[in-house]
Protein backbone atom coordinates (compact mmCIF):
# COMPACT_ATOMS: atom_id res chain seq x y z
CA UNK A 1 0.00 0.00 0.00
CA UNK A 2 1.55 3.45 -0.82
CA UNK A 3 2.20 6.07 1.81
CA UNK A 4 -0.27 9.04 1.66
CA UNK A 5 1.36 12.10 0.47
CA UNK A 6 1.86 15.12 2.75
CA UNK A 7 -0.53 17.08 1.04
CA UNK A 8 -3.14 14.22 1.99
CA UNK A 9 -1.72 14.33 5.46
CA UNK A 10 -1.94 17.93 6.28
CA UNK A 11 -5.36 18.06 4.89
CA UNK A 12 -6.32 15.36 7.19
CA UNK A 13 -5.23 16.71 10.31
CA UNK A 14 -6.24 19.92 9.54
CA UNK A 15 -9.81 18.76 9.23
CA UNK A 16 -9.66 16.73 12.37
CA UNK A 17 -7.95 19.73 14.53
CA UNK A 18 -10.32 22.07 12.93
CA UNK A 19 -7.80 24.26 11.59
CA UNK A 20 -4.91 23.27 14.74
CA UNK A 21 -2.03 21.28 13.79
CA UNK A 22 -0.31 19.09 17.02
CA UNK A 23 3.88 19.83 16.67
CA UNK A 24 6.48 17.58 18.52
CA UNK A 25 9.03 19.09 20.83
CA UNK A 26 11.89 20.42 18.40
CA UNK A 27 15.04 20.61 20.54
CA UNK A 28 18.25 22.52 19.15
CA UNK A 29 21.52 22.31 20.57
CA UNK A 30 24.65 24.69 20.80
CA UNK A 31 28.16 23.52 20.81
CA UNK A 32 29.64 27.12 22.39
CA UNK A 33 26.91 27.26 25.02
CA UNK A 34 25.79 25.34 28.08
CA UNK A 35 22.09 25.10 29.12
CA UNK A 36 20.80 26.59 31.43
CA UNK A 37 18.27 23.40 32.62
CA UNK A 38 14.92 25.18 32.40
CA UNK A 39 13.55 23.86 29.25
CA UNK A 40 11.73 20.87 31.27
CA UNK A 41 13.94 18.65 28.93
CA UNK A 42 15.26 15.48 31.43
CA UNK A 43 18.79 16.46 32.97
CA UNK A 44 20.23 13.13 31.29
CA UNK A 45 19.18 14.36 27.95
CA UNK A 46 20.85 17.44 27.94
CA UNK A 47 23.38 16.44 25.71
CA UNK A 48 21.45 13.52 23.70
CA UNK A 49 23.08 14.72 20.67
CA UNK A 50 26.15 13.78 21.79
CA UNK A 51 28.87 16.18 23.69
CA UNK A 52 30.58 16.72 20.21
CA UNK A 53 27.25 18.76 18.82
CA UNK A 54 26.82 20.38 22.43
CA UNK A 55 24.32 20.61 24.83
CA UNK A 56 20.57 21.06 24.29
CA UNK A 57 19.40 24.74 25.34
CA UNK A 58 16.81 25.55 22.56
CA UNK A 59 13.34 24.52 21.54
CA UNK A 60 12.15 26.00 18.88
CA UNK A 61 8.07 26.66 17.90
CA UNK A 62 6.34 26.22 14.90
CA UNK A 63 9.53 26.45 12.98
CA UNK A 64 10.21 25.96 9.05
CA UNK A 65 14.10 27.26 9.46
CA UNK A 66 16.66 24.65 9.38
CA UNK A 67 19.18 25.43 12.56
CA UNK A 68 22.79 26.38 11.35
CA UNK A 69 24.32 24.25 13.29
CA UNK A 70 27.73 22.70 12.55
CA UNK A 71 27.60 18.77 11.79
CA UNK A 72 23.61 18.87 12.23
CA UNK A 73 21.40 17.06 10.02
CA UNK A 74 19.51 18.49 7.76
CA UNK A 75 16.09 19.21 9.91
CA UNK A 76 17.35 20.05 12.75
CA UNK A 77 15.27 23.10 14.14
CA UNK A 78 12.46 21.90 11.96
CA UNK A 79 9.12 21.31 13.56
CA UNK A 80 7.46 18.34 13.10
CA UNK A 81 3.62 18.07 12.51
CA UNK A 82 2.53 14.73 14.29
CA UNK A 83 -0.87 12.92 13.23
CA UNK A 84 -2.33 9.43 13.79
CA UNK A 85 1.16 8.01 14.25
CA UNK A 86 2.66 9.92 11.15
CA UNK A 87 5.07 13.01 11.40
CA UNK A 88 5.90 14.94 8.81
CA UNK A 89 7.49 18.70 9.16
CA UNK A 90 5.86 21.85 9.21
CA UNK A 91 7.70 23.22 6.60
CA UNK A 92 6.54 20.46 4.15
CA UNK A 93 3.18 21.16 5.12
CA UNK A 94 2.91 25.03 4.37
CA UNK A 95 4.68 24.10 0.92
CA UNK A 96 1.89 21.34 0.34
CA UNK A 97 -1.24 23.67 2.00
CA UNK A 98 0.18 27.13 1.38
CA UNK A 99 -2.48 30.07 2.21
CA UNK A 100 -4.48 27.00 4.06
CA UNK A 101 -2.19 27.60 6.46
CA UNK A 102 -0.87 30.69 6.63
CA UNK A 103 -2.93 32.77 4.54
CA UNK A 104 -2.68 34.25 0.95
CA UNK A 105 -1.01 37.26 1.90
CA UNK A 106 2.05 35.76 3.76
CA UNK A 107 2.19 32.91 1.33
CA UNK A 108 1.75 35.27 -1.43
CA UNK A 109 4.80 37.61 -0.21
CA UNK A 110 7.31 34.92 1.78
CA UNK A 111 6.39 31.11 0.12
CA UNK A 112 6.91 30.19 3.45
CA UNK A 113 6.24 30.37 7.09
CA UNK A 114 9.00 33.68 7.79
CA UNK A 115 9.19 33.74 11.23
CA UNK A 116 9.54 31.24 14.21
CA UNK A 117 10.44 31.07 17.96
CA UNK A 118 12.12 29.27 20.62
CA UNK A 119 13.05 29.36 24.03
CA UNK A 120 16.58 29.77 24.86
CA UNK A 121 17.83 28.53 28.35
CA UNK A 122 21.68 29.66 29.44
CA UNK A 123 23.56 28.29 32.59
CA UNK A 124 25.54 32.17 31.52
CA UNK A 125 25.31 34.81 29.24
CA UNK A 126 25.59 34.50 25.03
CA UNK A 127 28.33 36.39 23.34
CA UNK A 128 28.16 39.93 22.36
CA UNK A 129 26.71 39.45 18.98
CA UNK A 130 24.31 40.81 16.06
CA UNK A 131 22.59 39.20 13.46
CA UNK A 132 23.05 40.67 9.67
CA UNK A 133 20.42 42.60 7.84
CA UNK A 134 19.17 41.15 4.89
CA UNK A 135 20.70 42.81 2.46
CA UNK A 136 24.11 41.99 3.93
CA UNK A 137 23.60 38.35 3.62
CA UNK A 138 21.37 38.13 0.32
CA UNK A 139 24.63 37.05 -1.96
CA UNK A 140 24.91 34.30 0.62
CA UNK A 141 21.52 32.91 -0.23
CA UNK A 142 20.32 33.82 3.77
CA UNK A 143 17.87 36.43 5.28
CA UNK A 144 18.68 38.53 8.31
CA UNK A 145 17.43 38.11 11.46
CA UNK A 146 15.20 40.97 13.73
CA UNK A 147 14.20 39.65 17.10
CA UNK A 148 12.67 39.71 20.17
CA UNK A 149 12.61 38.74 24.03
CA UNK A 150 10.07 37.99 26.38
CA UNK A 151 11.39 36.64 30.18
CA UNK A 152 7.92 33.94 31.14
CA UNK A 153 8.07 33.94 34.82
CA UNK A 154 6.89 30.77 34.96
CA UNK A 155 10.07 28.90 33.50
CA UNK A 156 12.49 31.91 35.29
CA UNK A 157 12.20 30.23 39.05
CA UNK A 158 16.24 30.96 38.91
CA UNK A 159 18.05 33.38 37.12
CA UNK A 160 21.43 31.52 36.81
CA UNK A 161 24.82 33.13 36.38
CA UNK A 162 23.94 36.26 34.62
CA UNK A 163 20.50 37.54 34.05
CA UNK A 164 21.64 40.75 32.61
CA UNK A 165 22.22 41.67 28.93
CA UNK A 166 24.88 44.09 27.23
CA UNK A 167 22.88 46.03 24.59
CA UNK A 168 24.51 48.41 21.76
CA UNK A 169 27.56 50.27 22.71
CA UNK A 170 28.27 53.26 25.16
CA UNK A 171 28.33 56.58 23.45
CA UNK A 172 31.61 57.77 21.99
CA UNK A 173 32.54 54.63 21.20
CA UNK A 174 34.57 54.59 17.83
CA UNK A 175 35.52 51.83 14.71
CA UNK A 176 38.67 52.27 16.01
CA UNK A 177 37.68 51.20 19.51
CA UNK A 178 35.79 47.95 18.36
CA UNK A 179 38.82 47.21 15.80
CA UNK A 180 41.16 47.04 18.65
CA UNK A 181 38.82 44.79 20.19
CA UNK A 182 39.09 42.24 17.08
CA UNK A 183 43.00 42.64 16.82
CA UNK A 184 42.82 41.53 20.32
CA UNK A 185 41.05 37.94 19.55
CA UNK A 186 43.36 35.35 20.40
CA UNK A 187 44.66 37.23 23.50
CA UNK A 188 41.75 36.27 26.16
CA UNK A 189 38.76 38.82 26.41
CA UNK A 190 39.25 41.24 23.55
CA UNK A 191 37.37 43.48 25.97
CA UNK A 192 34.45 44.13 23.59
CA UNK A 193 32.12 44.46 26.61
CA UNK A 194 34.11 47.42 28.45
CA UNK A 195 32.31 49.16 25.04
CA UNK A 196 28.82 48.05 26.25
CA UNK A 197 26.02 48.38 28.83
CA UNK A 198 24.34 45.85 31.11
CA UNK A 199 20.69 45.93 31.82
CA UNK A 200 19.33 44.07 34.37
CA UNK A 201 16.39 41.30 33.04
CA UNK A 202 13.41 41.15 34.70
CA UNK A 203 10.99 38.14 34.11
CA UNK A 204 7.58 39.48 32.68
CA UNK A 205 9.23 41.79 30.65
CA UNK A 206 11.13 42.19 27.08
CA UNK A 207 12.52 44.04 24.28
CA UNK A 208 12.71 44.09 20.66
CA UNK A 209 16.12 43.71 18.84
CA UNK A 210 16.21 44.81 15.23
CA UNK A 211 19.60 43.18 12.42
CA UNK A 212 22.81 44.45 13.07
CA UNK A 213 22.45 45.69 17.09
CA UNK A 214 25.19 44.25 19.40
CA UNK A 215 23.72 42.38 22.04
CA UNK A 216 25.04 40.28 25.05
CA UNK A 217 21.96 37.70 25.90
CA UNK A 218 21.95 37.45 29.70
CA UNK A 219 21.04 33.30 31.44
CA UNK A 220 17.40 34.07 32.04
CA UNK A 221 15.09 31.89 29.78
CA UNK A 222 13.82 33.54 27.41
CA UNK A 223 10.81 33.27 24.36
CA UNK A 224 12.21 34.47 21.50
CA UNK A 225 10.24 35.75 18.57
CA UNK A 226 12.22 36.34 15.73
CA UNK A 227 12.64 36.27 11.64
CA UNK A 228 13.28 32.53 10.25
CA UNK A 229 16.59 32.82 9.92
CA UNK A 230 19.93 31.75 11.69
CA UNK A 231 22.37 34.00 10.47
CA UNK A 232 24.77 35.69 13.08
CA UNK A 233 28.63 37.02 14.00
CA UNK A 234 30.17 37.42 17.54
CA UNK A 235 32.14 39.81 18.39
CA UNK A 236 33.46 38.28 21.82
CA UNK A 237 36.44 36.42 22.35
CA UNK A 238 35.73 34.77 25.48
CA UNK A 239 33.22 34.09 27.53
CA UNK A 240 33.05 32.56 31.40
CA UNK A 241 36.23 31.69 30.27
CA UNK A 242 35.61 29.72 27.22
CA UNK A 243 36.76 30.61 23.65
CA UNK A 244 34.79 31.53 20.99
CA UNK A 245 36.53 30.47 18.05
CA UNK A 246 37.35 33.25 15.07
CA UNK A 247 34.54 31.00 12.89
CA UNK A 248 31.61 32.17 14.59
CA UNK A 249 32.67 35.85 14.14
CA UNK A 250 32.75 35.43 10.40
CA UNK A 251 30.03 32.42 10.16
CA UNK A 252 27.70 34.47 7.46
CA UNK A 253 30.55 36.88 5.75
CA UNK A 254 31.95 36.39 2.54
CA UNK A 255 34.77 33.75 1.76
CA UNK A 256 37.27 36.94 0.95
CA UNK A 257 35.72 38.92 3.62
CA UNK A 258 36.65 36.61 6.57
CA UNK A 259 38.99 38.12 8.00
CA UNK A 260 38.20 42.37 6.43
CA UNK A 261 38.08 44.37 9.65
CA UNK A 262 36.24 46.98 7.46
CA UNK A 263 34.04 45.29 6.39
CA UNK A 264 33.23 43.60 9.46
CA UNK A 265 33.09 46.97 11.33
CA UNK A 266 30.72 47.97 8.74
CA UNK A 267 28.22 45.09 9.88
CA UNK A 268 27.39 47.37 12.95
CA UNK A 269 24.58 49.63 12.99
CA UNK A 270 26.35 52.52 14.60
CA UNK A 271 23.77 55.06 15.04
CA UNK A 272 21.58 52.31 16.81
CA UNK A 273 24.33 50.91 18.77
CA UNK A 274 25.13 54.34 19.94
CA UNK A 275 21.52 55.57 20.13
CA UNK A 276 22.10 57.32 23.85
CA UNK A 277 18.26 56.20 24.78
CA UNK A 278 18.55 52.73 23.52
CA UNK A 279 16.15 51.23 26.67
CA UNK A 280 13.59 53.39 26.35
CA UNK A 281 13.64 52.59 22.42
CA UNK A 282 13.43 48.88 22.36
CA UNK A 283 12.40 47.74 26.09
CA UNK A 284 8.94 46.36 26.31
CA UNK A 285 6.37 45.49 29.15
CA UNK A 286 3.25 43.54 28.93
CA UNK A 287 0.26 45.70 27.23
CA UNK A 288 -3.44 43.95 28.00
CA UNK A 289 -5.45 43.90 25.02
CA UNK A 290 -8.66 44.78 26.89
CA UNK A 291 -10.08 45.04 30.53
CA UNK A 292 -11.20 41.38 30.22
CA UNK A 293 -10.25 40.04 34.06
CA UNK A 294 -13.50 40.08 35.18
CA UNK A 295 -14.43 37.78 32.42
CA UNK A 296 -11.52 35.11 33.36
CA UNK A 297 -9.15 35.79 31.33
CA UNK A 298 -6.28 38.72 30.60
CA UNK A 299 -4.82 38.67 26.69
CA UNK A 300 -1.51 40.65 26.70
CA UNK A 301 0.46 41.51 24.46
CA UNK A 302 4.40 41.25 25.49
CA UNK A 303 6.08 41.75 21.87
CA UNK A 304 5.33 44.69 19.40
CA UNK A 305 6.50 47.49 18.37
CA UNK A 306 8.46 48.21 15.13
CA UNK A 307 11.84 47.13 13.45
CA UNK A 308 12.75 50.17 10.27
CA UNK A 309 9.19 50.80 10.18
CA UNK A 310 7.63 47.42 9.81
CA UNK A 311 5.83 45.35 12.75
CA UNK A 312 7.97 42.69 11.63
CA UNK A 313 7.03 40.27 14.92
CA UNK A 314 4.32 40.50 17.68
CA UNK A 315 3.18 38.01 20.35
CA UNK A 316 0.68 37.53 23.22
CA UNK A 317 0.34 36.13 26.50
CA UNK A 318 -2.93 34.26 27.71
CA UNK A 319 -4.33 33.68 30.83
CA UNK A 320 -7.10 31.55 31.10
CA UNK A 321 -8.11 31.38 34.47
CA UNK A 322 -9.71 28.12 36.65
CA UNK A 323 -12.94 26.37 34.91
CA UNK A 324 -12.99 29.82 32.36
CA UNK A 325 -13.57 29.65 28.96
CA UNK A 326 -12.66 32.53 25.90
CA UNK A 327 -12.82 32.59 22.30
CA UNK A 328 -10.53 34.46 20.84
CA UNK A 329 -10.52 35.70 16.78
CA UNK A 330 -6.81 36.72 15.82
CA UNK A 331 -5.87 38.10 12.06
CA UNK A 332 -3.35 35.40 11.21
CA UNK A 333 -1.67 32.16 11.79
CA UNK A 334 0.47 31.80 15.10
CA UNK A 335 2.28 29.12 16.79
CA UNK A 336 1.67 28.16 20.38
CA UNK A 337 3.60 27.12 23.80
CA UNK A 338 1.81 26.47 27.52
CA UNK A 339 3.75 27.91 29.77
CA UNK A 340 1.59 26.80 32.98
CA UNK A 341 -1.62 25.02 33.28
CA UNK A 342 -3.95 22.17 31.03
CA UNK A 343 -7.31 22.82 29.36
CA UNK A 344 -8.00 22.47 25.78
CA UNK A 345 -7.99 24.65 22.49
CA UNK A 346 -10.17 24.07 19.83
CA UNK A 347 -10.79 20.02 19.72
CA UNK A 348 -7.08 19.80 20.77
CA UNK A 349 -5.54 19.14 24.72
CA UNK A 350 -3.28 21.11 26.04
CA UNK A 351 -1.07 20.52 28.68
CA UNK A 352 2.46 22.01 30.42
CA UNK A 353 4.21 19.28 31.18
CA UNK A 354 6.92 18.76 34.30
CA UNK A 355 9.35 17.06 32.62
CA UNK A 356 10.14 15.77 28.72
CA UNK A 357 12.30 12.96 27.63
CA UNK A 358 14.40 13.56 24.33
CA UNK A 359 11.95 11.92 21.52
CA UNK A 360 8.86 12.07 24.27
CA UNK A 361 5.91 13.70 22.63
CA UNK A 362 4.26 16.30 24.66
CA UNK A 363 0.95 17.93 24.49
CA UNK A 364 1.76 21.29 25.09
CA UNK A 365 2.22 23.16 21.35
CA UNK A 366 -0.02 23.68 18.54
CA UNK A 367 -0.06 25.26 15.04
CA UNK A 368 -3.01 27.74 14.54
CA UNK A 369 -4.15 28.32 10.62
CA UNK A 370 -4.75 31.50 9.68
CA UNK A 371 -8.82 30.51 8.63
CA UNK A 372 -8.84 28.69 12.33
CA UNK A 373 -7.70 32.39 14.30
CA UNK A 374 -10.13 34.40 11.74
CA UNK A 375 -12.73 32.14 12.71
CA UNK A 376 -12.23 32.34 16.51
CA UNK A 377 -10.52 29.53 19.03
CA UNK A 378 -11.92 28.16 21.83
CA UNK A 379 -9.35 28.14 24.96
CA UNK A 380 -10.63 26.27 28.22
CA UNK A 381 -8.89 25.94 31.52
CA UNK A 382 -9.76 22.40 32.83
CA UNK A 383 -7.99 23.10 36.18
CA UNK A 384 -10.26 23.69 39.22
CA UNK A 385 -6.81 25.50 40.69
CA UNK A 386 -4.16 26.53 38.43
CA UNK A 387 -4.19 29.48 35.34
CA UNK A 388 -3.81 28.15 32.05
CA UNK A 389 -1.43 30.31 30.19
CA UNK A 390 0.09 30.71 27.04
CA UNK A 391 2.25 32.51 24.67
CA UNK A 392 1.74 32.80 20.75
CA UNK A 393 3.50 34.46 18.31
CA UNK A 394 2.58 36.19 14.50
CA UNK A 395 3.79 36.31 11.17
CA UNK A 396 4.89 40.04 9.91
CA UNK A 397 2.34 42.89 9.62
CA UNK A 398 -0.35 40.43 10.92
CA UNK A 399 -1.81 43.20 13.68
CA UNK A 400 -1.58 46.65 13.00
CA UNK A 401 -3.49 47.33 16.02
CA UNK A 402 -0.04 46.33 18.30
CA UNK A 403 0.96 48.92 20.44
CA UNK A 404 4.37 50.77 19.96
CA UNK A 405 7.33 50.73 22.14
CA UNK A 406 7.07 52.67 24.95
CA UNK A 407 3.40 52.66 24.66
CA UNK A 408 3.57 51.03 28.22
CA UNK A 409 4.21 53.95 30.20
CA UNK A 410 1.14 55.72 28.90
Amino acid sequence: MSQPSVESLTRRALDAGEGILRLAPNWVPRSFLQPGGRLKLHPRDLYALGTHRGGIDERWFGSTTPAANEGAPPDEGLSYVVFEGDRWTLRDAVEARGAEIIGTRLWDQYRRWPVYSKFFDNMGPIPHHLHQSSDQVAALGLEGKPESYYFPPQLNYVGNHFPYTFFGLEPGTTASDVRQCLERWNEGDNGILDLSKAYRLKPGTGWLVGPRLLHAPGSLLTYEPQWGSDVFAMYQSLVEGRAVPWELLAKDVPADKKHDFDYLLALIDWEGNLDPSFKDNHYLEPIPVADTASEGYVDRWVVYGRIGGQRLLSARELTVEPGAKVTLKDNGAYGLIVVQGRGRIGKLTLECPAMIRFGQMTEDEVFVSEPAAKAGVTFENSSAHEPLVTLRYFGPEVNPDAPEVGDHKR
